[in-house]
């Protein structure tokens, strides 16, 4: 494969790509900004065991010292755990410089989405994507993820929208740009932390096979574009829905209060959130990962299969 020349595919990675084999894409603004250290290490090299278990090959997406990377060493992690909030959390605006200068950054849904698709991968698991923030019709503050689903070919498996966002605008915006919300044994969008919502998705599939199938079709059929699918907590690590939706609303209280806005945002209202809870939130955050990332391999390993 004729790889972008900034980009380092992990030896792994590349040959399972290349003999057509299952691979899953992993984030790493979830391992320097969305968890604290040591639980980010320890998390992120889980999920990676959890994929391998689930039959595929896990690719950490990063960038370091201005290479984009697929594919993380346990040592790349853990510096990027160790490091934390001092590494830049890269959007799409932020690879050409960090690129440019040889910095470091923490590749959000977006520029895992991108750095993904240009290995090869197409299959991505994360936490909850990015979306419009509530107030967004006056702060135009809405997440580059939804843009990167519109336009990049690759599945992203979420436990849906992080409950902080406006979930209504979220899903009239993706809506609007074409992007299949796909409901995995629900027909209910879950909410990160929680399995309900309030508001519905496209359509719901039940299996990692019919995941596969969809999204095979959609690339055959030459739709642009990317493809989410929204896999609830597992029941037993869900939190209590007022709950959680009382410890967001007050976090977004003291984010105004605090003038916290644009990138800043979500980190620091899930540290809010989990103050506000008690540290139950960062446990729940844990589960629902290691739940995305075992229905990525699988379904991962079923494209592999068509």
């Amino acid at each position: 494969m004729n790889y972008n020349k900034y980009l380092d595919v992990n030896p792994e990675v590349a040959a399972a790509v290349a003999a057509g084999k299952p691979v899953v894409a992993l984030e790493s603004t979830i391992i320097s900004h969305g968890m604290p250290y040591p639980q980010n290490v320890e998390t992120a090299l889980n999920v990676e065991k959890v994929i391998r278990e689930n039959g595929a090959v896990p690719a950490t997406i990063a960038i370091l010292g201005g290479r984009l990377k697929a594919g993380l060493t346990a040592e790349e992690i853990e510096y990027l755990g160790k490091t934390g909030q001092a590494v830049t959390k890269a959007s799409r605006r932020d690879l050409p410089v960090l690129v440019a200068k040889k910095m470091d950054g923490a590749t959000t849904v977006t520029t895992t989405m991108m750095i993904a698709h240009m290995a090869g991968i197409q299959i991505f698991a994360t936490g909850g994507i990015g979306g419009v923030h509530r107030g967004a019709e006056t702060t135009m503050d809405i997440s580059a993820d939804l843009e990167e689903l519109a336009n990049t070919p690759v599945m992203v498996i979420c436990a849906g929208a992080k409950s902080i966002l406006d979930l209504g605008l979220t899903l009239e915006y993706l809506e609007t740009h074409g992007v299949p919300v796909i409901g995995y044994g629900t027909k209910e969008l879950p909410a990160f932390y929680t399995r309900r919502s309030g508001f519905g998705v496209d359509y719901e599939l039940d299996s990692p096979e019919e995941l596969a199938e969809t999204f095979h079709v959609q690339r055959e059929l030459g739709i642009k574009g990317g493809m989410l699918v929204t896999n609830p907590i597992p029941e037993q690590y869900a939190m209590d829905f007022d709950v959680i939706n009382k410890a967001i609303d007050e976090a977004i209280a003291d984010s105004v209060r605090d003038g916290i806005h644009g990138k800043e945002t979500t980190p620091y209202l899930l540290a809010k959130v989990k103050e506000l809870t008690g540290g139950d939130s960062l446990n729940s955050n844990i589960q629902l990962v290691y739940n995305n990332a075992k229905l990525a391999a699988r379904t991962a390993a079923a494209l592999c299969r068509l």
